[in-house]
């Protein structure tokens, strides 16, 4: 499931796109699905080899075409991103600024990549569901490489903007992970074995997989009300060489 709506940045075949923080790859796998030629880059060995091995399994699959589009997946520093200026023409970066402590840093690094013109996704945990995962449990930030802030629209936006970025607007996703969530801290973020957050998870992956029309409405509903997640739309002012 995506964080990012990658119509609202514009991501089109034959566009460059930077994924920072990758992960498992959820957002590098769709852009390279929409014709994309896609850089993953992520701190973390078994996230790197992971993604790796997931697109060559959908070069061999025909979901994508290595003929028509370039994938590559970097391990590497968010502080001291390996490429030269204006490389891409598409920055998206989830759920990775709340883990860095010099997060301006990392910001100006996603800026200085990007082409003038470009536009960049930054998405973060919402301040208001966040602060109640912090309220009820320690363990659910107080872990290493875990979260270290908790912004305010406000605040990751004005630091956005002091690299030189303008943004252009915001979103909210993912209404229906907030409750399951909070019960995963009230339980245990550890604690599988309870059965209202197995019950919860079944939800989840039940929206994931099928996308039924009752989750999809509560989705819509919940998302702007509570949703878990921040995204910031924003462009490199100028234009292109």
């Amino acid at each position: 499931m995506l964080t990012a709506d990658y119509d609202r940045l514009g991501l089109k075949p034959g566009d460059k796109i930077l994924d920072l923080g990758c992960g498992f790859g959820r957002h590098a796998y769709e852009a390279a699905r929409r014709g994309a030629h896609v850089f993953a880059l992520d701190a973390g060995r078994e996230e790197v080899e992971g993604v790796l091995g997931t697109f060559a399994a959908m070069a061999e699959a025909g979901e994508i075409d290595a003929n028509k589009i370039h994938v590559g997946v970097v391990q590497g520093d968010a502080l001291h991103l390996p490429f030269p200026d204006g490389t891409f023409d598409r920055v998206i970066c989830s759920e990775v600024m709340e883990h860095i402590p010099n997060d301006v840093g990392a910001m100006t690094e996603l800026a200085r990549v990007l082409r003038p013109g470009g536009t960049m996704a930054i998405t973060i945990p919402r301040f208001g569901p966040e602060l109640i995962n912090w309220a009820l449990s320690d363990e659910y930030h107080m872990v290493p490489g875990g979260h270290v802030r908790i912004y305010r629209r406000s605040v990751v936006e004005e630091r956005l903007t002091s690299t030189g970025m303008n943004v252009t607007g915001h979103a909210y996703a993912h209404g229906l992970h907030s409750p399951y969530w909070w019960l995963k801290c009230l339980v245990g973020t550890t604690n599988e074995d309870n059965k209202f957050v197995q019950a919860y998870h079944r939800l989840l992956v039940w929206d994931i997989v099928k996308a039924p029309k009752t989750t999809r409405y509560a989705e819509k509903v919940l998302a702007p009300l509570i949703g878990k997640s921040l995204i910031v739309y924003l462009t490199k002012p100028g234009r292109p060489a």
